[in-house]
């Protein structure tokens, strides 16, 4: 599933491993918050390579990737989630 599929509406990713590159990740991160919509990248960094290819990341495309806060509000991300 890491390549190819092409699902509408998807406002969340989760990428339980770091790409190797960072036009990987773009190409991961950018399916989330198409047409219009809010999206939510989450990437877990388990190690300190991890760290650098998401430090290449910020640097390449000039963002700043923060850790996720304790809570997020659902109906940002998912419409027709009520709290």
């Amino acid at each position: 599933f890491g390549r190819g599929m092409d699902i509408e509406r998807v406002n969340i990713v989760f990428n339980y491993d770091m790409p190797e590159s960072s036009d990987t990740y773009l190409h991961r991160v950018a399916r989330a918050g198409r047409f219009g919509t809010k999206g939510l990248a989450i990437t877990f960094v388990a190690d300190e390579e991890d760290a650098k290819i998401l430090n290449s990341v910020q640097d390449r495309f000039d963002v700043n990737i923060s850790e996720l806060p304790e809570t997020i509000d659902s109906n940002t991300y998912i419409e027709g989630i009520e709290n």
